[in-house]
């Protein structure tokens, strides 16, 4: 017989093959819903490696969300395609830098005021570009063309269609997973665990807490800024509503519905919470109450997290119950 993890590899599996023949559908909504989705997903996992893993709660991850989608609008020509090669890395780079000097001040401090702490920060980034003409205000600011692959003359993907797009985005959220996977399996991601276990114990064994905390702070950050420069290009355009705080309770209701401390689970909960939401929102089923949408799913988020209180990634776990060991697992 199977054991669990097998089995939940499998149910991994065949999920990713229906992404990768989800376009040969040929529905230009659902293919642009599903690549919103997984750039989601790739905020989700970036989260999770705090929150899930090392403990830390944060309410201003949304922050290095929107900033990379600002840099991004901000240094793109008006009307000319920039390369991906040099504006994708340029924009992770900028967020790791916000990132760690965000983080080695939040990081000073733990609990609710950390909680408090990321909250203010973002919502200072959220005024900063709400309150003044340096991105268009309240109005955000347009991307008016995706940015370009192209190497010299060749151009092994054009990112204007939505099927490569959407393969792009793929791509890299496989990237994302598998990369956190070996970090969590590394001596680094056994220390973040340990951190989130014990702290106490960890500092007294000599190893330096707060280094090893503001690692995971930044690559998070870091990983936060792929996926809103994925999002800005998808949707080309940016306002200050990326960066507000509800949008980092957003990704965090997506780990608590897909399970924390399972990078699978923060997937799944990005497909769980976007997916649910359209449903309850289709007036065709639920007719005027589909306006009132919020409270179904608000009903719903109660009801797994009473039901499922380790998230929905654990009905792929029940068979034969044996809990998989995640750190390097994910």
């Amino acid at each position: 017989m199977q054991t669990p993890v097998r089995i939940t590899q499998l149910l991994l599996v065949l999920g990713l093959a229906c992404l990768a023949l989800f376009p040969l559908t040929g529905s230009t909504f659902y293919i642009q819903l599903f690549t919103k989705i997984m750039v989601m997903a790739i905020f989700a996992m970036s989260l999770d490696l705090i929150v899930g893993y090392t403990g830390l709660v944060s309410l201003g991850h949304s922050a290095f969300f929107g900033f990379a989608g600002y840099v991004l609008a901000l240094t793109a020509p008006k009307h000319e395609a920039v390369s991906l090669w040099l504006t994708l890395p340029a924009c992770m780079a900028a967020t790791g830098v916000l990132a760690a000097a965000i983080g080695a001040l939040v990081l000073r401090t733990s609990g609710i005021y950390f909680i408090m702490v990321t909250l203010a920060f973002a919502q200072m980034l959220y005024y900063l570009f709400h309150d003044t003409r340096l991105g268009g205000g309240s109005d955000g600011i347009y991307l008016y063309a995706r940015p370009s692959l192209a190497i010299g003359a060749f151009s092994p993907i054009d990112l204007g269609n939505r099927a490569h797009f959407y393969y792009l985005v793929l791509a890299l959220m496989l990237a994302v997973y598998f990369l956190l996977r070996q970090v969590l399996a590394s001596p680094f991601g056994r220390v973040l665990v340990s951190i989130k276990a014990n702290e106490a114990r960890v500092r007294a064994l000599g190893f330096p807490v707060f280094q090893y905390k503001l690692g995971a702070f930044v690559l998070a950050g870091t990983l936060a800024g792929l996926a809103g420069y994925l999002a800005a290009c998808q949707f080309g355009f940016v306002n200050p509503e990326i960066l507000s705080w509800h949008y980092s309770g957003v990704v965090l209701m997506m780990l608590i519905l897909g399970g924390m401390g399972r990078l699978y689970g923060a997937v799944i909960g990005a497909f769980a919470f976007v997916l649910v939401q359209e449903f309850f929102s289709y007036e065709a089923v639920f007719g005027a109450f589909a306006r009132r949408w919020q409270l179904a799913m608000g009903c719903f988020i109660v009801l797994v997290v009473l039901l499922l209180p380790r998230g929905l990634a654990d009905l792929l776990e029940r068979p034969g119950r044996k809990p998989a060991p995640e750190p390097g697992h994910g």
